[in-house]
Order: C-alpha cells, then structure tokens, then sequence
C-alpha cells in the first residue's frame, strides 16, 4: 500500500483495511456476483459510517476528514478498495458530492448531502451518452424552462450504480450551455434499465428521461460555474479510478512474486531464473510509476492547483495504458492457472480494463496533455 505517514490516517486506513477483510473480501465479491448483486445498503451504510462519503463534504455540512486533506483520505480509501476489487458506490457518490459542495448553492443542498454523507442515499453522475465518448460538458439532452421549473429530455448511459441510485446529477445543455441538474430516479419520465460491465460486480444504466419536469432549484449552481464544477468532478472521479487501479496493481504484483518463490520448476523457485527477474523488474517499475503519478495527481486535485488537469491526464494515461499490461504479464507468470474462472487475477484484470476504458482512454487523455502543454507554454 502507498505509505501514510500521519498518525490519524494511519487509523483511518488500518480500520478502513479491517472492514474491507472481513466485508468486502474477494469472496464476498464472488458471493454477490453469484447473486446477482452489486452491493448491500446495509454494507454501504456502515462504510459511511467509517467516514467514506464525508471526506469531501466541508464540517458545516456534516462532513470532515480526519486528517484535514480529504482527497487524500479519500483516493487512500479507493486504494484500500482496489485491492480487493470491492463493490459500492464510492466512485459515483463522491464525484456528485464533488459538485454539490462546490456549488453557490450548496448550504440549501444540506438535506441531500446529509443523506449521502450518512449511506441512505447512493446518487451517481450522469454524464455519459449513447455511442459518445467521453465529453462531459457536451450533451444531447435538453433542459428546457418552464413556468415552474425545467422540462428534461434525452438519454444517459453507463451511469455507475444507476439501478441503486435514488438521484442523479445530470449533465444537459439548457439555453445552449452546459448545466447540471438533480433528478430523482423516481419521477415521471425517467426510466432506468440495467447494464452490466465487464467487472463482476459494477453495474451500470441506461437512464431515460422523457419529459421530466423538475422544479426551479434542481439546477445546480449557476450557468457560469457549471464547467468549473463539471471540471471538479471530473478530477476527483478520475484520481480515484487511477488511486483504485494502483491498489489492484500493488495487490496482484504482491501475490504473483509469492507464486514466483512458491512455484518450483527443476528443483528451483521460478523466482530464481534470470529472465523472470526482469520481467518483475520492469513490472516493480510500472508500479512505482502508476503510483507517483496517481500521488502527484492527487497532491494537485486536492491543492486545485491550476496543473491539476493536466497532472490528473498524465495519470489516467499512464495508469490506463500500463496497468493492463502488467495484469496480463501476471496471468502469463502464474501460467495455466492464471486463466482460469477459479483464480482472482481475472476478477483484478476485469476492473483495471473497465477503468481504462472510462473517464477517458489513455489515447483521450495523451492528447489533452498535449493540449495542455500547449496551453502551459503559450500562457508563459
């Protein structure tokens, strides 16, 4: 795990780790894919009693982080996850406190933070479209004003968790510039069908809405904020995908060097033959860097630094890029075995190559750190 030196995060994550062990083990994962499920209200409820979903949230608001750098506690916590590829919806809840705390109007949101802070309400970002990529501040779902408030109309897909969501922070266009808006998953117009992914447990959903009539305050912050806000929430969804993927990467690299010294072949550990001490040597590397560049991007969202795009690029690029590679690189390592239903490495490779292919491709990403640059140099 990514060292932490503070003594109040040090207990936050060693009793974040204990609940993790015992409630969201990989056979617990194998149990609710078994059923069908993605994850337990009640599971989730006592994570947020952990203080899971409070890290973002400001104390007036209910929230508070123990050690004052709540992204940090909080990429610490999807970390922890990755390594056992755990379910709930810690991504999706966080990206859409993300911007409710950050909007003008968030104090007259209490009642909707409070209930996700508190685990009794799962929402989840609405953002992507049917056979779009990803472009968060573009859409083809319309909000249009009425006398009482705002008509919705359009689809949204791949909405994480959208089946459990009671709310979702819809991404529209409405007098031709992006806006947000929270829509409860009940009201007239909005339909919701069941997607499922690669990953054994993350579910996903298309989401219809035809018609929806929403009041006045259902949007979220002012037009002029929205990108800021779409921008915000963003970054956090993405450090946290990359932060999930280096808890994988250091939790399936572990136990294949173990493989490697428990295995014998001719009377000697696998560990011991030249060619595969450098292939674990170039996959020790690939973890270091997947994990310097998640940190930098983490130091960066968490300070809102003005780099923080970029840096937060850098690292969905080379995590996303690397990090399937070197999954694929431990099947081949553990041989026969490390292609069957029966061992983890698959349940690891399914969410690593399901979060390289959302918030982004490394391609995506590649070019806006391209763009980025330019504009860094162009500026100076």
């Amino acid at each position: 795990m990514t060292p932490v030196a503070n003594p109040e995060r040090v207990l936050f994550a060693s009793t974040a780790e204990e609940f993790l062990q015992r409630e969201g083990s990989l056979t617990h994962v194998r149990e609710l894919h078994a059923a069908g499920e993605t994850f337990r209200p009640q599971w989730w409820r006592r994570a947020a009693e952990l203080g899971w979903t409070s890290l973002l949230v400001p104390e007036e608001l209910g929230g508070g982080s123990v050690s004052g750098d709540g992204v940090a506690d909080l990429a610490l916590i999807a970390e922890l996850i990755g390594r056992s590829v755990a379910p709930g919806p810690l991504h999706p809840v966080s990206t859409v406190l993300a911007g409710l705390v950050d909007s003008d109007d968030a104090e007259g949101r209490s009642t909707v933070i409070e209930s996700l802070v508190a685990g009794e309400l799962v929402a989840s970002w609405a953002v992507y479209e049917p056979g779009r990529g990803w472009a968060p501040t573009e859409s083809t779902v319309t909000a249009v004003a009425t006398g009482s408030g705002w008509r919705i109309d359009g689809v949204k897909d791949r909405v994480e968790a959208g089946i459990e969501s009671g709310i979702v922070l819809l991404v529209a266009v409405a007098d031709g510039v992006p806006r947000q808006f929270l829509v409860p998953t009940d009201a007239a117009g909005v339909r919701v069908e069941a997607q499922n992914s690669l990953d054994l447990v993350k579910r996903y959903a298309r989401i219809t809405f035809d018609g929806v009539e929403v009041a006045q305050d259902a949007a979220v912050g002012t037009a002029e904020q929205t990108p800021a806000l779409i921008a915000r929430q963003a970054q956090i969804a993405q450090v946290l995908q990359c932060a999930e993927v280096v808890g994988i990467l250091d939790s399936v690299f572990a136990f294949t060097v173990q493989w490697a010294f428990d295995r014998h072949s001719f009377g000697r550990p696998l560990a011991s033959y030249q060619a595969l001490k450098h292939r674990y040597a170039d996959m020790k590397i690939w973890l270091e860097a997947c994990r310097a560049t998640t940190r930098a991007a983490v130091a960066a969202v968490s300070a809102r630094s003005g780099d923080a795009d970029r840096l937060v690029s850098v690292a969905k690029s080379y995590v996303g890029e690397h990090a399937p590679d070197m999954l694929q690189h431990c099947v081949q390592l553990h041989g026969g075995i490390g292609v069957t239903w029966e061992h983890d490495l698959h349940l690891f490779l399914r969410r690593a190559t399901l979060n390289r292919a959302m918030l982004g491709t490394p391609e995506e990403h590649d070019l806006r750190v391209y763009a980025l640059t330019e504009e860094l140099e162009s500026a100076s």
